[in-house]
């Protein structure tokens, strides 16, 4: 299986959004297979033959794509067209067959869909975004730029890091609400919940809870599916979650 699909959006078939899993490549160790990570070490030929088997699969070409170079920050582009952007964490756009993009390797990827004024965003989440509160800021962004609201939302939080497997020490827990962190005696560390966190950043914008899906898949205990930067200790591949409407 080359990519999962979310059931939230199955209600609406121009919208694609796809979440890439580490199968179907040419990619070998430690990047086995699906690796489409632009900024890894792996060889950018098999990257870009790789990033060709995953929009050949999904039916789009490659000239609709739009990514960014992720900096675990909180700016957001308004997306007018394809290409990869230097700095952006969150992607938006109302411009149909262009397909916006994050990587993932154990942050959160969080996709969106406007179903009132068709609108997209690819959110990356990884601890710092999710602290700075970048999927609330990017929908606060949406509905300034075209008018987004709540109940139209529709929202999947991807896969990525469990919170069992995301220890941290108090410097990165003090930026979390108690409902997010759990204090673990045995390991003498704080373990967060980064897709709680988002879903509540979410719910808090006022998204209902029945158009939010969370996977239950995790890139540390599914190693057979996923690269975890942190299980494979930064030498790894990278995901990609993807959404545009056709």
């Amino acid at each position: 299986m080359i990519y999962r699909n979310s059931k939230v959006f199955s209600a609406f078939p121009d919208v694609l959004a796809a979440e890439s899993t580490r199968h179907g490549g040419v990619s070998p160790a430690p990047y086995n297979s699906l690796n489409l990570g632009l900024h890894t070490a792996d060889d950018p030929e098999n990257v870009l033959e790789n990033r060709r088997r995953f929009f050949t699969t999904l039916g789009i070409p490659e000239d609709t794509i739009s990514g960014a170079h992720q900096v675990h920050g909180d700016r957001i582009l308004n997306v007018e067209a394809p290409g990869l952007h230097e700095g952006y964490d969150a992607l938006i756009t109302q411009k149909k067959g262009l397909f916006l993009t994050v990587g993932i390797a154990d942050c959160t990827p969080i996709l969106i869909y406007d179903a009132g004024q068709q609108v997209v965003a690819a959110v990356h989440a990884g601890w710092k975004g999710t602290a700075l509160a970048i999927v609330r800021k990017t929908l606060d962004a949406m509905q300034a730029a075209f008018g987004t609201q709540p109940a139209d939302c529709y929202a999947w939080v991807g896969t990525c890091i469990d919170a069992c497997s995301y220890e941290v020490g108090e410097e990165v827990a003090q930026h979390f609400d108690p409902a997010f962190k759990t204090w673990d005696e045995t390991r003498r560390k704080f373990t967060v919940d980064l897709k709680s966190a988002n879903k509540a950043l979410l719910l808090g914008w006022g998204i209902p809870d029945a158009q939010i899906e969370v996977s239950p898949y995790s890139t540390v205990l599914d190693p057979e599916d996923y690269f975890s930067h942190r299980r494979e200790h930064g030498i790894t591949g990278r995901m990609m979650a993807l959404i545009g409407i056709r």
